[in-house]
């Protein structure tokens, strides 16, 4: 199996033309009522003509007061359908496959953004929230939240997108529900991994039964994340669960594949992860690929998509690289010149000025 072979997903009979994924990267290009900006849509229909076999959007908000950071893209209401539908008819037109990533900020939705008191699984701060505390959220709160995640998977759909990416990882509301500091609740959400991935496989129900059997659907975990009090062998038994559910493909966040699990049988996570999620589920593996070698090792490691961002950041056409096995393409910093030839806007560039050693200055 290479990357460069394509891959069928059974359930909808869709076929993604090679084994790439374009991760979801924040980009800031929106504009603040999360209306898709030009430039947003230029980004990703660059990484589409480039030969991504998925492209995934950045993080996009299902509820008003969800946002997690300015100049990011919402599907929270029917006033940013044209803008999907004019990004997803695009993405089409370049042989790739268009997923929306589905998001709530949680408790990383400030206040100085959403100007209201953020919600989580349970009462939660952090130091970034400069002694902000979370209001837990009810149950019929959180069958609201389905419900957002349900309609904002409609409108993707309605707009032409082949899928969603709900996401899971990276402290975000749904992280906050499973990792077990966030999540201290006595109820049928919290609990055991069990009741804490609940929110989870409701939204994974819900948004299936809207949308059917032709539309993919993702979801995106992180193995572990401390802060949260979310641990390997939790992740381990939620991918387990994960499977049993409708989903089309699992996508596991690394941040680095190479770093071992640390059981000290020199297993990488992505293998780890393999071992116990059955074959007929897809697994997306992301975190620090960089050459043609590094991509083919992974999918070695159980890998059936190879997830990048950075690497895709200076180059769009990193998949057609990848028809030689001996692709290694520039590392960073990279010139203001290259990235804008690479259709980053100034607003992108500068971000990525916060990146250390990303953009020669």
């Amino acid at each position: 199996m290479k990357t460069t072979d394509s891959i069928l997903f059974p359930r909808s009979g869709t076929i993604a033309k090679n084994r790439t994924l374009l991760a979801a990267m924040t980009n800031k290009q929106s504009h603040e009522n999360g209306i898709l900006s030009e430039d947003e849509i230029a980004w990703l229909v660059r990484r589409g003509k480039g030969g991504f076999g998925i492209t995934t959007t950045a993080a996009a908000h299902v509820t008003k007061t969800g946002k997690g950071w300015s100049g990011e893209m919402g599907v929270w209401g029917d006033h940013h359908m044209d803008g999907l539908s004019n990004m997803a008819s695009r993405l089409h037109e370049t042989g790739t496959l268009g997923l929306v990533q589905l998001f709530h900020g949680g408790m990383r939705a400030p206040v100085s953004l959403n100007k209201v008191q953020p919600i989580s699984a349970s009462t939660n701060t952090e130091p970034h929230m400069d002694g902000v505390y979370t209001r837990a959220m009810t149950s019929a709160q959180i069958e609201e939240m389905i419900q957002s995640f349900t309609q904002a998977a409609i409108r993707c759909q309605n707009a032409g997108f082949d899928g969603v990416e709900l996401h899971g990882a990276h402290s975000y509301l749904i992280s906050q529900f499973l990792g077990t500091k966030t999540n201290r609740r006595e109820d049928e959400w919290g609990g055991d991994i069990k009741g804490r991935s609940r929110f989870l496989t409701q939204i994974i129900a819900s948004v299936r039964k809207a949308v059917g059997d032709q539309f993919l659907l993702s979801v995106r975990i992180s193995p572990v994340i401390e802060s949260i009090g979310i641990a390997l062998e939790d992740s381990l038994e939620l991918a387990r669960m994960l499977s049993s559910t409708e989903l089309d493909m699992l996508h596991v966040s690394c941040w680095d594949v190479f770093q071992e699990v640390g059981d000290g049988n020199n297993t990488s996570l992505t293998k780890r992860f393999r071992q116990v999620v059955p074959k007929e589920i897809p697994i997306i593996s992301t975190g620090g690929i960089w050459s043609a070698q590094d991509a083919q090792w992974l999918m070695s490691e159980g890998a059936d998509i190879v997830g990048v961002a950075r690497v895709a950041i200076g180059h769009p056409d990193w998949p057609q690289g990848l028809e030689d096995e001996d692709y290694t393409p520039s590392r960073p910093p990279f010139s203001v010149e290259h990235l804008q030839n690479a259709s980053l806007s100034p607003t992108f560039v500068e971000y990525m000025k916060r990146w250390k050693n990303f953009v020669i200055s």
